[in-house]
């Protein structure tokens, strides 16, 4: 598949859960496409509705108290996995896309060896013999820069360093070279040094098997590291979407520009001791203004902001934007 198609293209996902309090609505029209070998950021605050999105587009979002809207549509290759059965994201899911989970510990299995971890997902989407699997295990491992991966393929979570472990997640999603990795705040918890490591074994894996990422994450520092594109959410919606220079540069919605400014940069003022910080908290999906959800924060409100939600706009210059008064020049 050339880079410029779209290997993924998420159309009007809206998602909701049955709720103590009533039905309740978390992501809303949601639409976004990923390039074959592009990494496309998702950022936002907690709550917000990444983890949301990237667990509908797998398709693991709990079956008894979640729904997804009939209009929605997931399309992946022809298939459309808002629709798609449990046999067909079975043969999907650790095969053509993979997802890196937020927390090593709990994607891991303690009572399991990484070898018989790894060998599960090889064992049911390859036809390879018990001595090939292993190989291919113990490769995966040296790939993904763990030392003396043989070693490390008889031992246990426990045994291995949290950015090791997240290594290994890597190393699991990656073994059946999937066409799209998901990866879920995939350096949380690290430190600096081990965050940077495996933000560049990303990058180098998807540019030699131009494997198509979507990676979701709060840290507006790694989206500039890597990123090709950026989706910006807030409250269960997006709010712009541009290429990563472009926002960074220009970000014309409100909350990305005080996303941005409320990260530390070199060189501020010496008389500045204090971050910018946004005002508030997200609302509640149970009690969501009328108008802009961003209002109650924004420093450029107007009536109208108040009185009508705005749409995203149509793409312009690669970019959309969710404001009835985008802000230029910024």
């Amino acid at each position: 598949m050339p880079k410029s198609e779209a290997l993924l293209t998420v159309k009007n996902l809206s998602v909701g859960f049955h709720t103590d309090k009533g039905d309740v609505t978390a992501i809303e029209g949601v639409s976004f496409e990923v390039r074959v070998g592009e990494i496309l950021g998702i950022v936002g605050e907690s709550g917000c509705g990444k983890s949301v999105t990237s667990r509908s587009i797998m398709r693991l979002l709990p079956k008894f108290n979640s729904f997804i809207d009939p209009q929605s549509e997931i399309n992946f290759e022809g298939i459309n996995i808002a629709r798609a059965d449990e046999k067909t994201m079975r043969s999907l899911r650790g095969d053509r896309i993979a997802m890196i989970f937020q927390e090593p510990m709990t994607a891991l299995n303690p009572v399991f060896t990484i070898g018989w971890q790894l060998d599960e997902a090889l064992k049911y989407h390859t036809s390879l013999d018990r001595r090939d699997r292993i190989e291919r295990a113990v490769a995966m491992l040296k790939a993904v820069e763990i030392p003396n991966p043989r070693q490390r393929y008889y031992e246990y979570p426990h045994q291995l360093s949290g950015g090791m472990r997240q290594r290994v997640v890597i190393a699991m999603a990656l073994c059946c070279d999937p066409e799209l990795l998901i990866a879920d705040e995939p350096t949380t918890a690290l430190d600096v040094t081990i965050q940077a490591q495996i933000l560049r074994l990303m990058d180098e894996l998807r540019k030699k098997a131009e494997t198509a990422v979507i990676l979701i994450t709060h840290d507006l520092g790694v989206i500039a590291q890597i990123c090709d594109r950026v989706i910006v959410m807030y409250a269960g919606q997006i709010v712009e979407t541009a290429d990563v220079h472009s926002l960074f540069k220009n970000p014309q919605h409100p909350y990305t520009k005080a996303l941005l400014e409320s990260i530390p940069q070199t060189g501020r003022e010496h008389h500045q001791t204090r971050l910018p910080t946004i005002e508030g908290i997200v609302p509640s999906l149970f009690e969501l203004p009328e108008g802009c959800r961003f209002q109650d924060r924004c420093a450029y409100k107007t009536q109208e902001c108040v009185d009508r939600e705005p749409q995203l706009g149509e793409e312009i210059n690669h970019r959309k934007v969710r404001c009835f008064f985008p802000l230029e020049g910024s």
